[in-house]
């Protein structure tokens, strides 16, 4: 086994120290009583207070959230069942075609994709809003969901779909009781996949938000232009808090879930 080397703990040290220093920075001068962001003056939680009535701050919120929900339930839905044709489909007459449609947003710039569907919403004459956010989010994050889902159906056993069919069940049936449930991690990590790119999309909404559905990357881009005021900075340490806490919470569920199988796995080789 080889062992820690100090160059490996200093590299490591370093790796860390680049990627979360500043957030720890951010976090600590959230709590800053000036309102100047680089010059310490107390600590204080105004900041935090004066976040909870900004309204311009707090509508682009819950924009964002309302798009995050919808383009990820979509993207997922879709994205889904572009994996299963792909992995399941066979050969098909433009399987090329399609797999290269579902796959292109994965390397296609941002900028020409958010250009391209901002010139077809003006084409069709559709006004930019909500709707148009969701349309352009769900479009290049449902190939994020097509790669997820699809590596999960690829090491998928077909025996027990086999043997659902065999038992009675329809081709729909032994899908929704047999193969959904068991790749439902991957859906679901699909989904979480989807959404975290939503939330953090700034480039794509610009060109298709309209002035009624302002989201929050944008408000905070057009807000630090002007100057980084502390609110900025509360508003970051809540979303870092609820990233930490999610994250956290999802690896105590993964790992009771995998104590619980592995019990299951030994109880069944005892009674065997």
């Amino acid at each position: 086994m080889r062992r820690f080397s100090w160059f490996n703990a200093t590299s490591l040290t370093v790796g860390f120290a680049f990627l979360y220093l500043p957030m720890l920075i951010l976090i600590i001068y959230s709590f800053n009583e000036s309102r100047l962001v680089t010059v310490w003056a107390g600590f204080s939680t105004q900041w935090y207070g004066s976040l909870l009535q900004n309204q311009s701050f707090l509508d682009a919120a819950w924009v964002t959230i309302q798009v995050a929900v919808a383009s990820s339930t979509i993207a997922t839905i879709l994205g889904t069942m572009g994996a299963y044709v792909l992995v399941r489909g066979g050969r098909f007459m433009g399987r090329t075609l399609f797999s290269g449609m579902i796959y292109a947003p994965l390397v296609m710039p941002e900028v020409i994709t958010g250009l391209s569907l901002l010139l077809l919403f003006i084409g069709i004459g559709l006004d930019r809003g909500i709707f148009t956010v969701v349309l352009a989010h769900t479009t290049f994050s449902m190939c994020f969901v097509s790669v997820v889902v699809s590596s999960r159906l690829v090491s998928f056993d077909k025996s027990l779909e086999e043997a659902a069919l065999d038992l009675g069940c329809s081709p729909f049936d032994a899908f929704r009781l047999v193969t959904l449930p068991i790749i439902a991690p991957a859906v679901i990590s699909g989904w979480l996949l989807a959404f975290t790119l939503s939330l953090d999309d700034l480039v794509i909404a610009s060109f298709t938000a309209g002035p009624s559905a302002t989201t929050l990357p944008i408000r905070i881009f057009s807000a630090v232009r002007m100057g980084v005021s502390p609110e900025i900075n509360a508003l970051s340490t809540i979303m870092i808090a609820i990233v930490t806490v999610g994250v956290v919470t999802a690896s105590i569920i993964s790992k009771r879930s995998s104590l619980a199988q592995q019990r299951d796995e030994q109880a069944a080789a005892r009674a065997t």
